[in-house]
């Protein structure tokens, strides 16, 4: 039986269009953020405005966030099985995301959300393990089918379709959650999460790959052979190898300073954002739906705004620089506007605060991503990277359940002063590790 070769002209083919890698890994960030922005910001406003401790929410987050801690196990799976005509990546981001919407359907079983906050919890961990499988696949084929002069751009367009989809989990969720209830609320994130299903079943990353599994009686159908000429060949690593190269990676000198510096630069961001949203529900007596409104329309905007700038600025004047100034930025923002605490009274400046601390996520992600591809290993820089966005991922729940845990000792300025503070440490450890292997680099040439 003579099999089909799939159209080399096929025109959703990742690897063939620019716009297309910048619309679907949009949209795929979009996915990620609906979840995030509904349990991260709709449910833990939810849970502060009804009246729960701020521990507990706290708890609530990180448990949710458990299985981020462990996102590195994935990369190296992901990288070893990878030979299907589906394409390398494509058969883990399908599977991830149906097996995502489906443990999301277990949400419909709670009753009471607010008196089954544990159990609630719990039942998004489960959801967690899928997201951080989808998540990992995600990065890995972005990573394998971006050139080296989008990165900025698209990671930029990425990011952007995070801050847009965290926006509509925290606006519009917080609003259904308040006019109709949780189980509307669980019943509309699986809605939009089978659209980024349905979505990828018509999409190739290369040329040669096919839409569906083959199912046929016929010859086995040959990828690598099928694809065009200047598709990358892919050699096949054991666990030892891909876990070897991943340590190496992840545990050399410059990657632990640099990544390290990054994540204190999101945890400083991520400990405020969660002790000010406290503080304006709990202490300035702010409507929880009023915080979450605001965060997912003008803040969303604005930081979406910031995100595709940053991503230009970090291919045009190189993303290094960029994330020097932009931690920089952070750091100012974080120590004046706590400083300066007890004008949030006036609630116009209270708003604008809480809209500007949605620029700092945004503008670092868009120097720090480009900067952290490029120090990724050659041959696991899917798993590599996909480990560092783990960790990014996890830093906005840690930060959350570190901020929960010191509300009950330590009010929000307080901890936005520190938070300032781990941003400054961030900037010098930044500069001072790029300047030292820029000299070592000028050495050697």
């Amino acid at each position: 039986m003579q099999i089909a070769l799939p159209s080399p002209s096929y025109p959703l083919t990742l690897s063939q269009s620019r716009p297309l890698r910048y619309g679907v890994f949009f949209y795929l960030y979009v996915m990620q953020g609906i979840p995030a922005g509904f349990y991260l910001t709709a449910l833990a406003n939810y849970f502060t405005g009804k009246g729960v401790s701020p521990d507990v929410v706290g708890s609530f987050i990180a448990v949710i966030g458990l299985p981020w801690a462990f996102q590195f196990i994935w990369g190296p799976l992901i990288d070893r099985f990878q030979g299907s005509a589906m394409g390398r990546r494509k058969p883990w981001v399908i599977g991830s995301q149906l097996m995502t919407v489906l443990a999301s359907c277990v949400l419909l079983f709670v009753g009471d959300p607010v008196a089954q906050v544990s159990t609630l919890g719990w039942l998004f961990c489960v959801r967690s393990v899928f997201a951080a499988i989808q998540d990992a696949s995600v990065d890995a084929m972005a990573i394998t089918v971006i050139p080296e002069d989008e990165r900025g751009r698209v990671n930029a367009f990425m990011r952007a379709g995070y801050l847009v989809g965290t926006g509509i989990g925290a606006a519009v969720f917080a609003t259904i959650l308040h006019d109709y209830g949780f189980h509307s609320a669980a019943l509309l994130q699986i809605m939009f999460l089978l659209t980024g299903v349905a979505l990828m079943l018509f999409i190739r990353e290369q040329s040669g790959d096919r839409l569906l599994p083959l199912f046929s009686d016929g010859a086995p159908y040959d990828r690598m052979a099928a694809s065009q000429p200047k598709a990358a060949a892919h050699v096949d690593h054991d666990f030892k190898w891909l876990f070897t190269e991943l340590f190496r990676g992840l545990f050399a000198r410059q990657s632990m300073l640099l990544f390290g510096a990054i994540l204190l630069a999101y945890v400083s961001n991520a400990l405020f954002l969660r002790a000010y949203n406290h503080h304006l529900i709990d202490e300035l007596g702010w409507a929880d739906t009023d915080v979450s409104v605001l965060t997912g329309t003008y803040g969303m905007l604005a930081a979406t705004a910031v995100a595709l700038t940053g991503g230009y600025l970090a291919d045009r004047f190189g993303a290094r620089r960029l994330l020097i100034v932009v931690m920089g930025i952070v750091a100012v923002y974080l120590i004046s506007f706590n400083v300066l605490s007890a004008s949030w009274v006036q609630r116009d400046i209270a708003r604008t605060g809480l809209v500007v601390l949605y620029f700092m996520d945004p503008a670092v992600s868009a120097a720090a991503m480009p900067v952290l591809m490029a120090i990724c290993r050659k041959g696991v820089e899917g798993s590599q990277f996909t480990t560092y966005m783990a960790f990014v991922n996890l830093s906005d729940v840690a930060g959350t359940y570190f901020a929960g845990s010191a509300l009950l000792h330590f009010t929000a300025p307080t901890i936005g002063l520190f938070g300032g503070c781990l941003a400054v440490v961030a900037m010098a450890i930044a500069l001072l590790t790029l300047r030292h292997y820029r000299k070592n680099s000028d050495k050697l040439h």
